[in-house]
């Protein structure tokens, strides 16, 4: 080819390999508003029962519009979701509620108009419904959440009491006939009543004592999960209801859990509950992770006004602090109360009561298994923030251990971890006797 002829066929080249370029520039911006404007589509739909409340949590995969409002006479929620297509998910919309849902009676969806699909929540009782977005984070996507809070929500107060124990309870609140005699309400004395009477043998309190165990994740929060599939959320449940059974049959202890079922509860309204009930103690249950499989062994955490006690700790508070964002919260939802509470630092004497609480439920602890850490650890763990309860955090085991995660799911085992954790709480009130109390605090 001759020198002539070479350089037109060069210039052509470099002709079109400018034209591809610019028509890929072109293009690219085209492409991404294209997938920026695609339909948003369904991918799955979670129902979350419970007696506080219950939520329906629409996942997908790209933002959508949505509206919302209530029709009285029968009571609905009513939701218009834009731009999607009716699917097979939302075509099994019905089956997803339980019979049992203490608050939803049925739950449908249905092509309204064009573009539109609106869903229809049938309600079994009059509610305060919370209807908000969550951006992705972890496994999920996109999150419509609608939340559905019962008018009366059930008192706290209650699950401290069985029917049994109501009689003697009324009997213990009258007057005593005095001048200036003055009846208190059963709310009021609660703390201060033997609910049954003394067993064989000298209690550990001579009042009756409260005790609320929590469950750690629940609900859109599953926790750690193990190589062999198991939830924490599931484990933690198991544990506290072993705990909880061995708790109420103690000679005046009562314990209360912050959630009985497979549902998510905000880490504040944890704190909230306990201080409603003005428990004497706080035990949040949990099942370590780590990304090595090796990591094994049972540790306690408590609250640090100063900074964690090592890096793991922090690692660790930071992770269990982020279950609000997998298990969601209504961040447009403020309560003033709770801000002050976690925002209380004055709590130096509740952190020394904490510290010997965790270290006699961690002694304990170490009978049954492995210790990760020998000594109690600290760090800032949002559950632990009530400023006047002694609160520790119980890591049972490392469920991302293979060997620790099978234990963990064995019922022998989580009998095992029921009784250490009460036999540390026992051994911390004989050391440490709880004050009396006059009152129970009130529940506005």
């Amino acid at each position: 080819m001759s020198e002539h002829t070479a350089k037109p066929l060069a210039a052509r080249r470099e002709l079109i390999r400018c034209a591809g370029a610019a028509l890929l520039l072109s293009v690219t911006p085209l492409a991404r508003a294209a997938r920026a404007q695609a339909s948003p589509s369904i991918l799955a739909v979670r129902v979350w029962p419970a007696p506080d409340y219950t939520r329906v949590a629409i996942e997908y995969d790209v933002p959508l519009k949505y509206s919302h409002f209530t029709v009285k006479n029968p009571e609905r929620l009513v939701v218009d979701l834009e731009g999607i297509e009716f699917n097979n998910v939302l075509e099994g919309l019905a089956n997803k509620v339980a019979a049992d849902d203490p608050n939803i009676k049925l739950l449908r969806a249905g092509r309204f108009k064009p573009g539109v699909v609106r869903l229809v929540m049938e309600l079994k009782n009059e509610v305060r419904p919370q209807v908000f977005v969550l951006p992705p984070v972890g496994e999920y996507g996109h999150r419509l959440v609608l939340d559905v809070y019962p008018l009366e929500p059930p008192d706290p107060l209650l699950s401290l009491l069985d029917k049994k124990e109501l009689e003697p309870l009324a009997t213990e609140n009258r007057s005593d006939g005095k001048a200036g005699g003055k009846t208190e309400s059963r709310s009021e004395t609660v703390a201060e009543v033997r609910a049954e009477p003394k067993r064989p043998g000298k209690p550990v309190v001579d009042r009756l004592v409260t005790i609320t165990l929590d469950p750690g994740h629940g609900g859109e929060d599953p926790g750690a999960v193990g190589r062999g599939g198991s939830y924490e959320k599931n484990v933690t449940l198991a544990v506290a209801k072993r705990l909880k059974a061995r708790i109420d049959a103690e000679p005046n202890m009562r314990a209360v859990l912050t959630r009985d079922s497979d549902f998510f509860v905000p880490l504040q309204v944890r704190v909230q509950k306990a201080r409603r009930i003005q428990s004497d103690l706080f035990v949040s249950i949990h099942a370590d992770a780590f990304i090595k499989p090796d990591a094994r062994g049972s540790s306690v955490f408590v609250l640090s006004e100063s900074g964690a006690s090592s890096s793991a700790a922090r690692y660790l508070a930071q992770k269990e602090n982020a279950a609000d964002l997998i298990g969601g919260v209504n961040i447009g939802v403020k309560d003033p109360m709770l801000a002050r509470t976690l925002l209380d630092l004055s709590q130096t004497a509740t952190i020394n009561d904490s510290l010997k609480l965790g270290k006699a439920v961690l002694n304990e602890l170490g009978g049954i298994n492995t210790l990760h850490k020998a000594s109690v650890e600290q760090a800032g763990f949002a559950v632990l923030k009530a400023p006047d309860i002694p609160s520790i955090l119980v890591e049972t085991a490392f469920i991302s251990n293979p060997e620790e995660e099978k234990r963990l799911n064995d019922d022998a085992y989580q009998d095992k971890m029921a009784d250490a954790i009460l036999s540390g709480i026992r051994k911390y009130f004989a050391k440490n006797p709880p004050l009396a109390k006059s009152k129970l605090a009130k529940l506005d």
